[in-house]
């Protein structure tokens, strides 16, 4: 059973940092993509960030281009997404997402596992 834990949201000021972790368990992260979606309240699920099995390609959403990196630790089963730059339109409900495929896909049908999400709230 796949198991995705993420950590890292909190409360920021426009222009600050977040780093955002996602530990899986129960499955080797090894052969499947990953992702990084953002919920906020009313909207649907959006990829904000995903990466291919092997971290050697990369898709990000234009809004976070330049500001924010994916990356991950195979050996760690570990997901990261580094945030810089925040703005208050960043804010919502980021959950990390496994897909059963190796390669990069952003589609939130895409992905197979979830995990609980962590709240990221920008205050202007």
């Amino acid at each position: 059973q796949v198991q995705l834990e993420e950590s890292g949201g909190g409360l920021v000021q426009a222009g600050d940092s977040l780093r955002l972790s996602c530990l899986s368990t129960g499955r080797s992260v090894s052969t499947s993509a990953l992702g990084w979606f953002r919920q906020a309240p009313g909207k649907e699920r959006e990829g904000v960030s995903c990466i291919s099995n092997s971290g050697s390609s990369t898709y990000y959403e234009d809004s976070v281009k330049g500001r924010f990196t994916i990356s991950r630790d195979n050996a760690k089963n570990t997901l990261y997404l580094q945030m810089d730059n925040l703005k208050p339109e960043d804010t919502g409900v980021y959950y990390c997402g496994l897909r059963r495929f190796a390669g990069v896909d952003c589609a939130a049908f895409e992905y197979t596992y979830w995990g609980q999400g962590t709240q990221v709230s920008v205050s202007s």
